[in-house]
């Protein structure tokens, strides 16, 4: 069993390469990936262990032996230098195509005219609901053009897509409803898992291709902030010398700027992610390095405030909600780190810091539950109440398990690849969640 989990691992990995060198389309990895399968079936059936059958089968691939042997130089100390190392050739480099480029920049304009038109067609409350709906789907659009998907893909996406929007603007919610603004929440979840959808190009069973997503998401979390910093910047010049010659900007940045410019510079984004993707695998590893011992002092604090705060039933409302927000924070750290480390590569100091991290995300999560259960005991059920319960419940055992596998990890007892696929196989989850309080929460609570 544990070979096998290490050929998927060794495929996961040499996928992720390619990808991340940008040697390859992602449609023609596909294709490549399930020959790649094939032909290690057919080496094991001639007595083959899986790491022999996978590096023979890899060599077959001749088209890609420039990339294998840059794979080599990096990975040495395996049988891939004696099997992969071939002499040097020439490598063709190609940039953006104008007509991807094209593409970009029409689904950006199509989703801040989308936008526009909501914030005219739209009262304040139907557009908080539907901003997500109003943005997301470009994103998405996107990579369904990108991965070329097919018909029954689409369909799959556009859907509960579809679904998503009736409900969200057919559900008679109250004029102080607190059911309205958490099911506009989790619609963004549940609509970023179909992004998710189309990114892997519809093969959402593959852990790699699901682990690819969850370092998008990471890397498009960047970029957005980059681009945001940027665009304010330039922004913020253009307004203050606008206002020096006596041109008052505002209606215009709220209006027109501001509504093309944040929605458009996601999809940009997502496009600079797949499109850089060399670029970024640099920055990944830095940051979570950088990252995952400074979100460990914030835990720890945390812990010391909430000891400090009297009994947990009086542990303030706002308190516990930004401590979910610094939970699912460290759940998509997590994850980004995960996806940036190294499979092969043995226990260290940085696992062992994951460790501590979980740990200490797991005691907050665990004050968290308490102080929940005290105020609902005390209090009341409500439906923020449940939809914090609920998310606090599935972290804490996305959280406990992980922290199982890291423990086996670092003894030596397991591989690394089981911590991986855990992350990546727990995420569907959260999408449930987000659909249930969705389409469940409003009429169980009367739209209140």
């Amino acid at each position: 069993m544990e070979q096998h989990l290490a050929l998927d691992a060794d495929i996961d990995r040499w996928r992720g390469y390619l990808q991340r060198h940008q040697a390859i389309s992602s449609a023609d990895i596909d294709e490549l990936e399930d020959h790649l399968r094939e032909q290690v079936t057919d080496l094991q059936a001639t007595g083959l262990d899986d790491t022999e059958a996978f590096l023979v089968a890899i060599k077959r691939l001749g088209n890609l032996d420039a990339v294998s042997r840059e794979f080599a130089r990096e990975h040495s100390d395996r049988l891939w230098k004696q099997l992969s190392l071939v002499p040097q050739e020439s490598r063709e480099s190609g940039g953006t195509p104008a007509r991807e480029l094209t593409v970009v920049l029409a689904l950006a304009v199509a989703a801040g005219l989308a936008v526009r038109a909501g914030i005219t067609w739209l009262d304040d409350a139907a557009l908080a609901r539907n901003l997500a709906l109003l943005v997301v789907p470009f994103v998405a659009a996107y990579f369904a053009w990108k991965r070329r998907l097919g018909i029954r893909t689409v369909a799959a996406l556009v859907l509960p897509a579809v679904v998503l929007a009736v409900l969200l603007n057919v559900y008679p919610f109250d004029s102080d409803s607190s059911t309205e603004p958490l099911a506009a929440m989790h619609a963004v979840v549940a609509l970023w898992l179909l992004v998710g959808i189309a990114y892997v190009g519809g093969r959402w069973r593959s852990d790699g291709r699901r682990m690819d997503f969850a370092r998008f998401t990471g890397e498009l979390a960047i970029y957005f902030t980059l681009l945001a910093i940027g665009g304010g910047v330039l922004t913020g010049l253009t307004v203050a010398v606008l206002q020096l010659v006596g041109i008052d900007p505002e209606q215009a940045l709220g209006s027109w700027v501001l509504p093309f410019a944040v929605p458009g510079a996601l999809v940009v984004a997502a496009w600079l992610v797949e499109a850089k993707q060399n670029v970024v695998e640099n920055i990944a590893p830095v940051l979570t390095r950088v990252f995952t011992p400074l979100t460990i002092i914030m835990l720890l604090t945390l812990l010391g405030a909430l000891a400090t705060a009297g009994g947990l039933g009086e542990v303030d409302r706002e308190l516990l909600i930004l401590m979910d927000a610094i939970l699912v924070l460290v759940v998509g750290l997590l994850l980004y780190s995960i996806s940036a480390r190294d499979p092969l590569a043995p226990p260290g100091l940085f696992d062992t810091l994951q460790l501590v991290l979980l740990l200490a995300a797991l005691a907050v999560d665990a004050v968290l539950l308490t102080a929940m259960l005290t105020r609902i005991a005390e209090f009341g059920a409500s439906p923020n109440k449940l939809a914090a319960l609920g998310l606090n419940l599935l972290l804490l055992v996305h959280l406990a398990w992980a922290a199982r596998l890291s423990v086996g990890f670092l003894r030596g007892r397991s591989a690394f690849a089981p911590l991986e696929r855990w992350q990546t196989r727990y995420l569907p989850v959260y999408g449930i969640w987000a659909a249930v309080v969705v389409v469940v929460f409003p009429p169980a609570f009367a739209f209140a």
